[in-house]
């Protein structure tokens, strides 16, 4: 199927495109040229936009589970309908692997798919509250309902599916929102819209997508109007964003600089393709990409032989070829900023093992092994094609290990000893451990989420659905 994407793309006010200008640019990002315009959002749309949601805020939560559920599934329909289109558009604007964007529309068709699920199973509890004499003849019900108007902030690297995770939960709960999407990543949230647009069941206000400069979109923070912040993107901006928005309860996903433990006992072959995959796949712009690999030293120069060589094979390039791995970054300054943090490792004891070249946006993978563990490569996150090797000696020193970090998203950990297992979920900072597989591993119903300055709350369909309703109780006296 031959895709070409539209030369000028709107934005969605209250539910319906609009185009006041065509002010924002979107690259290509592997040739770094301009592929299309799309409008962006003035503080006065904002505002239009945020007062469309308080007035839909009724009339979506009167909405019927079946209702909100025949939208999620509309919206699956059409997702699979448009899947080429969708995964072109990723390989353009985020300048993803073609592989890697397919991958990430399968995922955005699941998490429509578990929000259309989770619509029609939003249940309270019969509670019984005679738990001494003073309450004989009481008893309790409570149930969870709408938190009301929402603001959505999300990130570049995932448009589509870190999109989805706050939408598709919006929805299936009742939740008007307001989305500002990323500006060097818009498209996916607008085509969401699109689809969106065509189900005339939702209110008007239900939803608008906006994308607006970091300058302009205070109001998707500040305005007391919304009742929830959901935000996903780097640590920095999250919590300077949590200082700013008063009242409103807050979902912060932010960053990471996850481990992997590889200890003695582990299948190395299979741990070596899960790692590779971990490390680069989208030129490790991934939160929960693998950037620190720890090796017990029975094994580490058999396992770093293996990546060295692996690491080599993947093929940099366009990345609407199949055959490519590594696409560019984001944009040129981020990989020159990941660039000086090697060079900069280097040149303070590091040794490079392979890669540590750069072209414009394009980064070569990258392994760095004695690295200064004071270094921005060790201690910051990444957020490109970099790993850091290190071996330990005893398990518990290795858990130290990934705990030390400000960050704690995720780890990996690759064993077949059941009690290391259980004492890593006992002891790891991190808002999951995932075993046999890398930190970068999720499926979209799963809790997923962070703790220390990786953020606050978690995502996964039903537990975003918690988070944007409130529980209300119902006390009754039997006379």
């Amino acid at each position: 199927m031959i895709v070409k994407l539209k030369p000028v793309y709107p934005l969605y006010l209250n539910n319906k495109a609009a185009q006041p200008n065509t002010d924002l640019v979107v690259t290509d990002k592997y040739t770094g040229k301009p592929a299309f315009r799309t409008a962006l959002a003035t503080p006065d749309v904002i505002d239009e936009a945020i007062a469309g949601a308080v007035r839909a805020a009724e009339p979506m939560a009167r909405l019927a589970s079946f209702e909100k559920q025949a939208v999620l599934n509309h919206c699956v329909a059409r997702f699979r309908e448009r899947f080429d289109e969708l995964a072109y558009a990723l390989c353009v604007e985020a300048g993803k692997p073609i592989n890697d964007a397919e991958g990430e529309v399968t995922r955005l068709i699941d998490t429509f798919r578990i929000a259309a699920e989770e619509a029609v199973r939003n249940y309270g509890e019969v509670q019984p509250l005679d738990i001494s004499a003073r309450a004989k003849g009481y008893m309790g019900m409570w149930k969870r309902v709408p938190i009301g108007p929402c603001s959505f902030i999300s990130p570049f690297n995932f448009p589509l599916n870190l999109a989805a995770h706050k939408i598709a939960p919006a929805i299936a709960m009742g939740c008007p929102f307001v989305m500002k999407p990323a500006s060097m990543t818009p498209l996916g949230a607008i085509i969401m819209g699109e689809v969106l647009a065509e189900c005339d069941i939702l209110p008007e206000g239900a939803f608008s997508i906006l994308p607006a400069s970091r300058d302009g979109a205070d109001l998707f923070t500040t305005d007391e109007r919304l009742k929830l912040l959901s935000f996903t993107g780097s640590p920095g901006v999250g919590w300077d964003l949590k200082a700013k928005a008063g009242k409103k309860k807050i979902v912060l996903e932010l960053g990471g600089n996850a481990a992997v433990i590889v200890d003695k006992d582990a299948d190395l072959k299979h741990a070596l393709e899960r790692i590779i995959f971990g490390a680069f796949y989208q030129s490790g712009q991934s939160c929960i990409g693998v950037q620190r690999i720890i090796i017990h030293e029975d094994i580490y120069d058999k396992f770093r032989a293996m990546l060295v060589k692996r690491t080599k094979t993947l093929i940099s390039g366009d990345p609407k070829k199949r055959d490519t791995f590594i696409g560019p970054m984001i944009s040129e300054k981020e990989a020159a900023r990941l660039d000086g943090w090697i060079q900069e490792a280097v040149a303070g004891g590091a040794k490079l093992l392979t890669g540590g070249k750069r072209d414009g946006a394009m980064l070569e993978a990258t392994l760095l092994e004695n690295v200064d563990r004071k270094s921005k490569a060790y201690r910051e996150e990444a957020f490109g094609p970099l790993a850091i090797l290190s071996k330990f000696k005893k398990f518990d020193k290795a858990m130290a290990e990934v705990n030390d970090s400000k960050f704690g998203l995720q780890a990996g950990i690759f064993t077949r000893d059941i009690h290391q297992v259980l004492d890593a979920w006992d002891t790891l900072d991190v808002g999951g451990v995932v075993v046999n597989d890398v930190s970068s591993y999720r499926v979209d119903n799963m809790p997923y989420g962070g703790v220390k300055d990786s953020g606050l709350g978690r995502e996964g369909v039903r537990f975003a659905m918690e988070d944007m309703s409130e529980i209300r109780n119902l006390v009754i006296r039997r006379v």
